[in-house]
């Protein structure tokens, strides 16, 4: 368990999760190019300058020039310290530079692009040296041409065979933009967050409230991670893009087996756009020692009843928020699908468009230029897309109805044109993704409202109901109590969620709050999902069968011993 724990941590440098914020952001249009581009940028300027050679050069004799080029540059800082059992274990900082580039043959209605996203990837030197950065473009360049000079004639070829051609171009036309905002750099004070995370992950065998039951703590693990990607773009229509983010995450992670064997944990942080928003060392002390506590708990906890259960659920706004990104989100993500089917998208909403998705009580809209929430940045913010297109609010669901998809670049059925939500991963492709998604109930009922309606249902039913206050992967609950019809909660352990679906939402939710939990997602396109508590009306629980592994053989070794 440690050693795999240990590989996921790492695995940040692998991934790059990445959280956003965009910062003293100006757009323009192209006809006021020349003043906004900072001319003292020798990336921008080498970028551009291989570009306008490449525009009057690359074609091959009898073959096709390229009606469209682009090049993105990803200049990535991470940072990253983890500590174990109150001892530094690791540190690593890393700066890396990578180059996209994309060619497309043919033109806006069709093209050499395909579904999975078009382009080759290339290393950059990260010494700002023009002659060394342009050497990249070109190799890439050129592989990226001749790949798309094959996509286009096997494509063409393929669509032969369909009886039904689509409708929708390939690529949507945009007017080119102007936006060059200043270059952000990690800004961390790195000695003082090394104390915090070793003392937080020693605090299991060190801190009076909770060293008595320090043997059974079997992980403990505390870490800092820190990003700052600066993002160069230029195109062939005349898109100039420099913008950056940053993102903060102090985690903790602590657990280890219950009596029967059954694995157990805690993992929850701070999570910032700016370092300085992340949790005091106060708090992070604090929420390290609750989380402990509450493993502790869980430990303790009676295991889940063997009978089925269905019926009412409260997810807390931490919890509803997992289950909104797991089972709404992405459906209204609007993917391409695969060429010569007829689907929308590829999600499960690919249907759905007008139709009913969620209850009618609940709006949601997507707002990338919504950059703080309660005065609190959050990550998901950005004025410019990642394909050049300024960011726009999208109202998604209207009354519990579908009414938008979020849309790149890249067209579907009854979405001709994007509408900025074209986002990539550092060296990936660019797709349709959500920003800062805000989910609003128009009957809000408070946090006492939400338990008692709660309650009047166990009450009504003449049993114990349920209510959630955290998952973990899978939509597995992590925190869950058995709720007597009095309102006493008992915690249980070793549940997981039966019918939990897209049904689930549209024909289930009986309530919403009024409470606004944030939760941002450090990840490799930076979203921000503000979400209600949710009472479900109808959803199963049932005991989990996974099978419990053996106790250690002997107690780990006595604090304080040399």
């Amino acid at each position: 368990m440690f050693l795999e724990r240990l590989r996921i941590r790492r695995s940040f440098f692998a991934v790059l999760g990445v959280a956003a914020y965009f910062a003293s952001i100006s757009v323009t249009n192209v006809a006021f190019a020349q003043k906004s581009v900072d001319g003292n940028d020798p990336m921008l300027r080498a970028m551009q300058t291989e570009l306008d050679r490449e525009k009057a050069n690359l074609v091959l004799p009898g073959m096709q020039r390229p009606y469209f080029i682009e090049y993105r540059l990803d200049d990535l800082n991470t940072y990253e310290a983890v500590a174990n059992y109150g001892a530094l274990t690791q540190e690593q900082e890393n700066h890396q530079r990578v180059v996209r580039v994309t060619v497309r043959i043919g033109d806006y209605a069709s093209d050499s692009s395909n579904s999975r996203g078009d382009g080759v990837v290339e290393l950059a030197p990260t010494d700002d040296n023009p002659m060394a950065l342009r050497y990249a473009l070109w190799v890439a360049t050129d592989a990226a041409y001749k790949n798309a000079l094959q996509a286009y004639s096997a494509k063409q070829a393929a669509l032969k065979r369909f009886q039904n051609t689509q409708t929708q171009h390939d690529f949507a036309e945009v007017k080119p933009v102007v936006h060059v905002a200043p270059v952000v750099t990690l800004d961390l004070d790195r000695n003082e967050w090394k104390k915090r995370i070793v003392e937080a992950s020693g605090l299991y065998a060190s801190d009076p409230e909770v060293r008595s039951f320090a043997e059974h703590v079997q992980y403990s693990m505390a870490n800092i991670r820190a990003l700052a990607l600066n993002r160069y773009l230029v195109n062939s229509e005349g898109t100039v893009l420099r913008q950056g983010y940053t993102g903060y995450n102090g985690a903790v992670s602590v657990g280890g087996q219950a009596a029967d064997g059954m694995r157990l944990g805690r993992d929850n942080g701070t999570v910032a756009v700016n370092a300085k928003d992340l949790e005091g060392a106060a708090a992070f002390r604090r929420r390290t020692i609750d989380d402990l506590k509450s493993y502790e708990e869980l430990r303790n906890a009676p295991v889940v009843s063997s009978e089925d259960y269905h019926g009412p659920v409260l997810f807390s706004g931490d919890a509803a928020a997992d289950v909104l990104n797991r089972l709404f989100t992405p459906n209204v993500e609007a993917d391409r699908p695969e060429m010569g089917t007829t689907a929308r998208t590829t999600g499960a909403y690919s249907s759905s468009y007008k139709s009913r998705v969620l209850p009618d009580f609940l709006d949601v809209t997507d707002d990338p230029l919504q950059a703080k929430f309660d005065g609190k940045p959050v990550l998901g913010a950005y004025a410019v897309d990642d394909q050049g297109v300024p960011a726009q609010a999208v109202d998604v669901v209207s009354k519990g109805t579908l009414e938008n998809f979020l849309i790149g670049r890249e067209p579907v059925k009854d979405f001709t044109s994007s509408n900025g939500h074209g986002r990539a991963a550092p060296g990936q492709a660019a797709h349709s993704r959500a920003s800062v998604l805000i989910f609003k109930s128009s009957q809000p009922l408070s946090k006492d409202e939400m338990n008692k309606r709660l309650q009047d249902m166990a009450k009504q039913q003449g049993r114990d109901v349920y209510a959630v206050e955290t998952l973990g992967g899978e939509l597995i609950p992590r925190l869950l109590y058995r709720v007597h019809a009095d309102g006493s909660r008992q915690l249980v352990r070793g549940a997981v969620f039966d019918e939990l679906d897209n049904r689930s939402l549209r024909s289930d939710i009986v309530a919403a709050g009024n409470d606004n939990y944030i939760s941002d997602a450090f990840s490799t396109v930076p979203q921000t999902t503000i979400a209600p508590s949710l009472l479900f009306g109808e959803i199963g629980v049932k005991r989990a069968t996974v099978g419990q592994d053996k106790l250690p053989y002997y107690a780990p070794p006595v604090l304080g011993a040399k």
